[in-house]
C-alpha cells in the first residue's frame, strides 16, 4: 500500500534519526571490542539492552506477543546475532566507513532472498544493477589487494560480505515485523534473543567488565536500542523501498565518526565502491517498483 500524502516525511526523519544512532553505536561498539574484547562487548550490550527493554515493556505494559510473533522475534533476533557478530569482528579490523560501504551490497542480496523464499521475480534490470554492485565490491577490495593491509583486513572483508548476507535477510524480516509489534517489543526482543544466542558461551568467556569500560557498555545499548525502536516505527509506517536508501547514509556518519573517535582516513577506492553499489541499490529498487506498477496495471 502507498503512503498518504505527506505521511512519509515524519517516518523518514524518524528512519534518519535511527541509522545516525546505529553509526554512532558502531563506533562505541568498535571501541568496546577493542576495550574487552568482542564477544563481552556483545554480551554486555545484549544483556543491558535486555534489562533496558524489559523495564519499557513493564512501564508501557505491552502485551506478551502471539506465538506467531514469537517467531518472527525468535528468527530475526537470531540472525542479527550472527550478523553483529560478523560486523563487529570485521570493524575491529577494517575502518567503519569501508566495513558501511561495503555491507550497502546487502539490499541487492536481499533482492534475491526475496526471490527464493517469496516467489518473487528477479528483472534483468535487477541482475545487471547486481553485476554493478559487484564491481563496487571489487572496486573496495582493490584497495586491499595492492599491499597496503594485512590478511587479518582482508578476512574482515569477508566477514562484513557474510555479515551482509545475514542483513539482506534481516531486511526481508524487518517489515513483516514491524507491522505486528509495536518499536519497544521489537528492540527488547532483538536484544533478548541475541543475549540468549551469546549467554551459551558465557561460562567460559564471559567477564565483567572493568568501570572504565561501563560508560561504553550503558552507550552502545542505550543507542542501540533507541535506534531499533525508531527504524522499527519508521519501518511500520512506510513503505521499505522508500526508506531503505536512507540506509546510505551510514557511510557520512561512518566516515565522521571513524575520523573522530579513531583517527581513520577514507581512500578514494572506498568512495569510488561505495558510489557503484549505492547506484546499482538504487536502480535495482527504481526496476522493483516499475515492474510492480506494471503488474498492478495488468491486473486492472
Amino acid at each position: 500500500m502507498a503512503d498518504k500524502p505527506g505521511s512519509f516525511v515524519l517516518p523518514f526523519l524518524i528512519c534518519c534519526v535511527g541509522v545516525a544512532l546505529f553509526s554512532v553505536m558502531d563506533a562505541a561498539m568498535k571501541g568496546l571490542g577493542l576495550a574487552i574484547g568482542l564477544y563481552n562487548a556483545l554480551f554486555w550490550r545484549a544483556l543491558t539492552g535486555s534489562l533496558l527493554g524489559l523495564a519499557l515493556m513493564l512501564l508501557t505494559r505491552q502485551r506478551w506477543p502471539t506465538r506467531a510473533v514469537l517467531r518472527i522475534h525468535l528468527l530475526r533476533g537470531t540472525v542479527v546475532a550472527f550478523m553483529a557478530l560478523l560486523f563487529f569482528w570485521a570493524i575491529l579490523r577494517l575502518p567503519l566507513a569501508e566495513a558501511i560501504a561495503l555491507s550497502f551490497i546487502a539490499p541487492l542480496i536481499a533482492l534475491y532472498l526475496a526471490a527464493l523464499l517469496l516467489g518473487e521475480k528477479v528483472g534483468r534490470r535487477v541482475i545487471g544493477a547486481s553485476l554493478l554492485g559487484l564491481v563496487g565490491v571489487g572496486v573496495i577490495l582493490s584497495g586491499k589487494l595492492q599491499g597496503h593491509y594485512t590478511g587479518d583486513a582482508l578476512l574482515g572483508v569477508l566477514a562484513v560480505l557474510g555479515s551482509a548476507i545475514l542483513f539482506a535477510w534481516n531486511l526481508v524480516i524487518q517489515r513483516q515485523q514491524a507491522q505486528v509489534a509495536s518499536p519497544i517489543e521489537v528492540a527488547f526482543f532483538q536484544h533478548l534473543v541475541m543475549l540468549v544466542v551469546f549467554a551459551v558461551c558465557a561460562p567460559w568467556l564471559a567477564i565483567l567488565p572493568p568501570l572504565r569500560a561501563i560508560p561504553l557498555v550503558l552507550l552502545a545499548a542505550t543507542l542501540a536500542f533507541t535506534s531499533l525502536a525508531a527504524l522499527a516505527w519508521a519501518y511500520a509506517r512506510s513503505e521499505a523501498q522508500r526508506l531503505i536508501p536512507v540506509e546510505y547514509t551510514a557511510f557520512v556518519w561512518a566516515m565522521i565518526v571513524g575520523w573522530l573517535a579513531f583517527g581513520e582516513h577514507v581512500t578514494f577506492s572506498t568512495v569510488a565502491g561505495a558510489l557503484l553499489i549505492v547506484a546499482a541499490c538504487l536502480i535495482a529498487a527504481r526496476s522493483k517498483r516499475a515492474d510492480l506498477a506494471h503488474v498492478e496495471a495488468s491486473a486492472a
